[in-house]
């Protein structure tokens, strides 16, 4: 029975890498025509109003999810997202998929490092040396010291950055407060920054933009649905090392459908940082399991 729910979480976490990659394909294709600010405004009143039901009908009540003993750090939480969101948009545009997925692809490293001090987690010297080699292969899809430094090639790490930080706040989160609350707060809190930054930004949008902004929310929403669906049926230890994958489809779209080019060195060090990354998520999982 472990076995199979966990080929069906498998299954599900690659069908949610393909989906999210897709999302990262068409907000590529509408922040390059559209203000970044209005694109993600929309997508955002969309996810909004998918979280609202979602969280309503696994509370019973909209009062009751958003019911929670920590709003301060709810809040915190979903600003962080929702700039993380704007922040590695805008990476696409300036830098393409391709290179900024390889550098985003770092973010459960810096997981591992600052569980530390915002969790209390230990990390062991394992670890920690994982951590050290997959931040070296940062550098060298970054090429610091070879020709001119891309200055747009800070946005993706500094969305690594906030997405770890996001994904530890979540785990910290959820030692008081039910999924739906969360989920519930990152949705509404979010929209509500979206919507204050990117009204301002509004500009009209052709027909066939506004379907490519149909399926953009669509398919995000769809995307939530089955990342909690895998979380659902699997460990999230079990899955985790699969969602890299999104690297592999997100390389792919930006290739095949953007033109981008896959230069030697953002190959080598993409494999060196989801090499050590798969490491430090196995060892989690073996402490956890020791714990």
């Amino acid at each position: 029975m472990m076995q199979a729910d966990a080929r069906k979480g498998i299954a599900l976490m690659m069908l949610t890498t393909i989906i999210f990659a897709c999302q990262d394909g068409i907000s590529r294709h509408l922040a390059e025509e559209y203000n970044v600010f209005m694109v993600v405004m929309i997508r955002y009143w969309f996810f909004a109003a998918f979280v609202i039901s979602i969280a309503r009908a696994q509370s019973g009540s909209i009062r009751k999810a958003a019911t929670t003993s920590q709003p301060a750090v709810q809040i915190f939480r979903s600003l962080l997202l929702a700039t993380e969101i704007f922040v590695m948009v805008a990476g696409f545009v300036a830098l393409g998929l391709v290179e900024a997925h390889a550098i985003f692809a770092a973010y459960p490293l810096i997981v591992a490092a600052l569980s530390g001090p915002v969790l209390g987690e230990t990390v062991g010297w394992r670890r920690w040396v994982a951590i050290g080699v997959g931040f070296v292969g940062v550098l060298v899809i970054l090429e610091p010291g070879f020709g001119v430094f891309s200055p747009a090639a800070i946005l993706p790490l500094i969305a690594a950055v906030m997405f770890a930080l996001y994904s530890l706040l979540n785990r910290y989160v959820a030692r008081r407060d039910s999924a739906a609350t969360s989920f519930f707060w990152t949705g509404v809190t979010g929209a509500v920054l979206a919507t204050a930054v990117g009204a301002w930004f509004w500009e009209p949008m052709t027909g066939g933009d506004w379907a490519w902004m149909a399926v953009l929310c669509v398919s995000g929403a769809a995307g939530h649905w089955t990342l909690i669906r895998t979380y659902e049926v699997a460990e999230a230890s079990m899955v985790q090392p699969f969602a890299y994958f999104q690297l592999v489809w997100g390389s792919a779209i930006g290739l095949f459908v953007f033109g981008e080019t896959l230069e030697l060195h953002v190959a080598v060090g993409a494999a060196i940082v989801v090499s050590a990354g798969v490491f430090t998520l196995i060892r989690a999982r073996k402490a956890r399991r020791r714990g």
